[in-house]
């Protein structure tokens, strides 16, 4: 028999699950409210101590309630922020379980790509997607599998905020981490970032992938053209990690083809060089080419100082127009491209 206080226990917990089952959208946005106050921070036990051991029956009317709701964006953060509730407590993998059995991870997948949801509940979907990620292997596999990488890299491209992207970024950095199932794929999603028009997503993308090229440790076939397209950006700070990234990449057997590539970027094109027809220019500064130009220079200039490896020396020319770019950067003309710079 259980004791009186166990039966008024229950009571209670019958009576607060039948006042949500009851409750309208703006009563059950107050019970969320409540919710969260009341419980941020607890434990799975102390959640089961909470609910009378009982916890799980509100999780699941929960993730109900999100599934049905989530394409309307109405209280969309409220549910989300009270599963992570439960998914972020301590010793809560059953709660974890529970909501990936019923397609959690795919619904919050899907949120990132609907139009309709405000930017901040994305943020809230990718931030539960951060703590299934932090739970295991198993976990980022699923992600994974779920076509996980292309809708959060398509997320990142097209955010607005630089505070959600950077949320991305660390979401990312978690999928490349302790995955070799997938590594591979979270690497080349972020290869396939660089071109994209935001700012921000090319310089977290560049960070991210300082990290999973240690990782993963061999060189995609595309990664030399997108990174090379990226130093002609205006953005100084992508241009930094775009350098940095490319100091790394000088250890690996892209080394030549960047070099190239680098070298290439130096010899001006017959439209920027023709004075005769000045408006082929296609919108292309002065500056832009200053920049450019500094940016292969500094790159070009440190595979000179690099090239002692026998095995992956480069051919005379192309070390002397390393040779060159470092001359110039100690000339008065490269002194002064550098302090306009600073």
């Amino acid at each position: 028999m259980t004791s009186i206080k166990e039966q008024a226990a229950i009571s209670r917990l019958l009576s607060f699950l039948q006042e949500w089952d009851n409750a309208g959208k703006v009563a059950r946005g107050v019970i969320l409210n409540n919710f969260i106050e009341a419980n941020h921070g607890k434990t799975a036990p102390e959640l089961e101590q909470e609910f009378s051991q009982g916890a799980s029956l509100f999780l699941v009317r929960l993730t109900t309630w999100l599934r049905i709701t989530y394409m309307t964006g109405l209280g969309l953060r409220k549910i989300l922020r009270s599963i992570g509730i439960f998914l972020s407590a301590v010793s809560s993998n059953r709660y974890l379980i529970e909501f990936l059995e019923v397609g959690g991870v795919l619904t919050l997948l899907e949120i990132l790509g609907l139009e309709k949801i405000k930017e901040e509940d994305k943020k809230e979907s990718i931030k539960l997607l951060q703590v299934i990620a932090n739970s295991g292997r198993k976990y980022k596999e699923l992600i994974c599998e779920s076509y996980g990488v292309r809708s959060i890299a398509e997320f990142l491209a097209k955010s607005k905020s630089e505070e959600t992207q950077e949320e991305v970024q660390v979401l990312l950095d978690s999928l490349v981490h302790g995955n070799p199932k997938y590594q591979n794929q979270v690497y080349k999603g972020l290869i396939a970032l660089l071109p994209c028009v935001s700012p921000k997503a090319q310089q977290l993308s560049l960070q991210t992938l300082r990290t999973a090229q240690s990782i993963v440790g061999t060189t995609h076939s595309s990664i030399v053209d997108c990174v090379l397209k990226v130093l002609g950006t205006m953005h100084l700070e992508v241009q930094y990690e775009a350098i940095e990234l490319i100091k790394d990449l000088v250890n690996y057997d892209v080394r030549l083809p960047l070099l190239k590539g680098l070298v290439a970027m130096l010899i001006p094109s017959v439209k920027e060089t023709s004075k005769l027809q000045p408006k082929i220019l296609t919108g292309r500064t002065p500056w832009d080419r200053r920049v450019e130009d500094r940016a292969s220079c500094l790159t070009a200039a440190r595979f000179h100082r690099l090239r002692g490896s026998p095995a992956h020396c480069p051919p005379a020319s192309i070390l002397a127009a390393g040779r060159g770019c470092q001359d110039h950067f100690v000339s008065g003309q490269g002194m002064r491209v550098v302090a306009a710079s600073q």
